[in-house]
C-alpha cells in the first residue's frame, strides 16, 4: 500500500488537532508538577485552561507505542530502523534510544564504560570540532543510528562531540490541554483497621487526603510536524517519505492505543481535524502500518540503517 503526501508539497507544517474525552464519567487528572502541581492558566480571552499533558511527555508517550518491550525491539510496522540497545552487565536488556529521555544522549548510551557509540558520534563527528555545525551531517549520522531522535530532537550535551554544540529541535511536538476547565474536588481515606491511630509517618493508621480533579467541555491534542526542518536535512525523497510515515503513526497509534495517560485520565479520542494544510486526509492507523513495511525497505539503501547495542557498566 502505497500512501500519497503529495498535499503536504510546499508547506512547512502539519498541523493536527483531536478532540478528547473521559472514556468513562466526566473527570480527568492533569500532569502535575512539583511546587505547583496541575497547570492552571487562563487563556487570551481569559478562560480558564489546563495544561493536560506536556510537550515532553507527550514525546515519551509517542516513543512508549513504537516500542515492543516484550520482543525488545521495535512494533512489526516500523521493524528495521536504526536503534541503539543498552544491556547490563548480566547481558539483560536494560534500556534503549527510543525509550530514553534523551534519546542517544542518554547517559546509559554515553556516560558507561562502553564507548563504541560515543567514539563513533567523536570520529565522525571530529571536523566540527571548531566552526559551524553541519546539521545535515549530524542528520544522516543519527538517521543510521537513531532515526528516532531526527523526530524527538536531541541535545549531545558533552563538551568532546563538537563542544557541546550538536542538537536538533524536535520536529514533531505535541501538548494536550482543556479548556473552560472546573475543579472537581473529591478525597478519601488510606484506613488502618488493625490501629486506626497508629504512626502515620511509618505507615500505620488512618489517612484522609484530598484529591483535586477537573471537568472541561473541551480537551485537545495539538500535534505539529515540522516538515520544513525534515526537508532541510536533504534526505532522498524516501527517506523524507519515511519519516513523514513514522510521525503520523505514531499520532496515530498515541490516539488509538496511548491515551490512559494516568489511573484517573483515561481519554478516548473523538475525531482528528487537520487544520493545516487544508485538503490532506490523515492516513488510518491501519494504512500507515500496511505502508511502513515498504518504506522502511525503500529508505534502507539511503539511510544504512544500524542496530547497534552497548553495555551499560559504570
Amino acid at each position: 500500500m502505497s500512501l500519497d503526501f503529495s498535499k503536504l508539497n510546499g508547506t512547512p507544517r502539519l498541523l493536527l488537532r483531536a478532540r478528547l474525552k473521559p472514556l468513562q464519567g466526566t473527570r480527568f487528572q492533569p500532569t502535575g508538577f512539583p511546587e505547583i502541581g496541575p497547570a492552571l492558566y487562563e487563556g487570551p480571552d481569559g478562560t480558564p485552561m489546563l495544561l493536560v499533558e506536556s510537550a515532553q511527555s507527550m514525546a515519551n508517550r509517542m516513543e512508549a507505542v513504537c516500542w515492543d518491550t516484550v520482543q525488545d525491539d521495535w512494533v512489526d510496522p516500523l521493524k528495521g530502523l536504526s536503534v541503539v540497545r543498552v544491556k547490563d552487565a548480566n547481558g539483560k536488556p536494560l534500556t534503549n534510544s527510543v525509550l530514553e529521555a534523551h534519546r542517544i544522549n542518554s547517559p546509559y548510551i554515553l556516560e558507561g564504560k562502553d564507548k563504541t557509540i560515543h567514539d563513533r558520534l567523536k570520529e565522525e563527528l571530529a571536523d566540527m570540532e571548531e566552526g559551524m555545525v553541519d546539521l545535515r551531517k549530524l542528520a544522516r549520522l543519527l538517521l543510521m543510528l537513531d532515526v528516532n531522535a531526527l523526530l524527538h530532537g536531541v541535545f549531545l550535551a558533552k563538551k568532546q562531540l563538537a563542544g557541546g554544540r550538536l542538537r536538533l529541535p524536535r520536529a514533531l511536538s505535541a501538548f494536550i490541554e482543556a479548556r473552560g476547565v472546573r475543579i472537581a474536588a473529591s478525597g478519601g481515606v488510606k484506613n488502618d483497621t488493625v490501629n486506626p491511630s497508629g504512626d502515620t509517618s511509618k505507615g500505620f493508621g488512618n489517612v484522609p487526603f484530598a484529591r483535586d480533579e477537573f471537568v472541561a467541555p473541551e480537551i485537545s491534542a495539538y500535534f505539529n510536524l515540522d516538515l520544513a526542518q525534515l526537508r532541510g536535512y536533504g534526505f532522498s525523497q524516501a527517506v523524507y517519505d519515511l519519516l513523514v510515515a513514522i510521525a503520523l503513526y505514531k499520532i496515530r497509534a498515541f490516539l488509538e492505543h496511548g491515551l490512559r495517560l494516568r489511573t484517573a485520565c483515561d481519554l478516548e479520542c473523538e475525531d482528528v481535524e487537520v487544520q493545516r494544510p487544508q485538503g490532506f486526509d490523515l492516513p488510518e492507523l491501519k494504512e500507515l502500518s500496511e505502508a511502513l513495511p515498504e518504506l522502511v525497505e525503500a529508505a534502507k539503501a539511503d539511510a544504512r540503517f544500524e542496530q547497534n547495542t552497548v553495555t551499560y557498566r559504570k
